[in-house]
This record gives structure tokens, sequence and C-alpha cells, in this order.
């Protein structure tokens, strides 16, 4: 085990408690305490994930999280918070985090999330790089019957491009919105409860509570079915959520 993790944490204890885990475990550890001395890390070395504080002097993890993301969409970055609502966690996931944390943590449930976060990168390389192979002819250039759209009642979606649209009305997801969108596609007129809808969109190894579900749904109705007819986006009480023209 080679993979080199950054620590971006303010809290001295906390920082070396976690640097003496995680070179134990076997990886590599770098070490930040601030936001600004955090992204220097980040641009000079190659890092295969970060564990990074919300609550950073200078500059927030939420701005560092902005800012790694910007320029890097790939990296594994698990969010270490205080804050305890669901509202707060979902803004960092929304931001592009891989998971999160909140403090007091077990040392063991963190081990075990950042060895998810590693596994479910490579995993997601190999799956990137398979994709690239199996899109080129031997020519070099694209198989377009690759690209496909999923359809309901005026929404439009296209894995390939990206490109949403209801009744021609441009719609603009962000990434995790976008897999949420594309699994009640993929899977319509199903009743899908929380938890099929979590390790469908957040992953097999996500451990963080699934009312954060609630509010992606929220988000993705707010944008699909707002001002629009019929509402694709149900509720099943007790169960779930169903993506279809009438419940």
């Amino acid at each position: 085990m080679n993979e080199a993790v950054l620590v971006i944490e303010d809290e001295p204890k906390i920082a070396r408690l976690l640097e003496l885990e995680l070179q134990y475990e076997g990886y590599q550890v770098g070490k930040a305490g601030s936001g600004i001395e955090g992204l220097e890390k980040v641009a000079e070395g190659q890092w295969d994930l970060i564990l990074l504080d919300v609550m950073l002097p200078g500059l927030s993890g939420i701005e560092v999280l902005r800012r790694v993301r910007a320029k890097d969409a790939t990296i594994p970055i698990i969010m270490l918070t205080a804050k305890d609502s669901v509202e707060d966690k979902v803004s960092g996931l929304d931001l592009g985090a891989n998971d999160y944390i909140t403090k007091p943590f077990q040392i063991e449930e963190l081990l075990a999330r950042v060895r998810a976060a590693l596994r479910l990168s490579a995993v997601a390389s190999v799956a990137s790089s398979s994709t690239s192979n199996a899109g080129n002819d031997s020519s070099g250039h694209k198989d377009e019957s690759e690209a496909g759209w999923l359809t309901a009642a005026g929404l439009k979606l296209n894995e390939g491009t990206r490109e949403i649209s209801r009744d021609g009305v441009p719609i603009e997801l962000t990434p995790r919105e976008f897999d949420l969108l594309v699994y009640l596609l993929q899977n319509q007129r199903q009743v899908l409860s929380r938890d099929q809808i979590v390790q469908a969109v957040w992953g097999y190894d996500y451990y963080g509570d699934t009312n954060v579900v609630d509010v992606y749904i929220r988000y993705v109705r707010k944008k699909v079915d707002n001002g629009f007819t019929p509402p694709l986006i149900h509720t099943v009480r007790g169960v779930g959520y169903v993506l279809k023209e009438q419940l």
C-alpha cells in the first residue's frame, strides 16, 4: 500500500493522530494546518485522497473543496466536520465531496471510509479507461451508438453528453443530482427505497445517513418537476420514491 493521503486539519492533536494511524496502515501522509496551506500542498503533490476539515482558518474547507474540484474532479475527498445537520453535510457532498465523517469519530470508522473511497476511486478509474477504449473504433472515432437517451413525459437525459431538458427547456444538475436522476429514469415505475438509492448513487461503501436521499430528491424534483406537468418524482410514504407519469 503506497497511497498518499493529505490531511488538511488545523487541530494539531487530531492531525497528528490521523498522521500516525494512517502511517501505521501503510499510507504516505502529508499535512496542512490551514486552507491556504492545504491548497498549496494539493498543487505540489500527487495525492490519492484528501481528508479535509470543514472549519479551517483563513480559507474554509468548503472553499478549499470548491477550488480543488474546479481543477480535479476525481480525487477522493472526505470531509471532517463537527457540524451535525444534514443540510451542512449535503452542502459538502453537493460541491463534490465523496464522503463525510462527523467529529468525534472512531478511527476505525474513518480508516474504513478511507479504504472504501480509495477502492471506489480505483474501480472508477478502471471503468473510465474501459469505457474510453470501448467508445473508440480502430480509427480513433467515437462509437456514436454508445450514446443513448432516457426519457419520460417530455424529460430527456443523455448519459453520454449529459444534456438534460424537459419540454425543450434545458436543465442543469450537479453531478450527484445527475446520477440520481439517471437511476430514477433507469428504474421508471419501480418504487425504490432510500437504501437502494444510496447504494446505487453514493456507492455500496457509503456510510452516511440515508436522509441525504430526501434532500437530493427535493433538489432534483424542484428542477425537473416545478413548472412542468405531469409531476414525475413521487414519494411513496414509508418506502421511498418512484419516477412515473402518474402515481
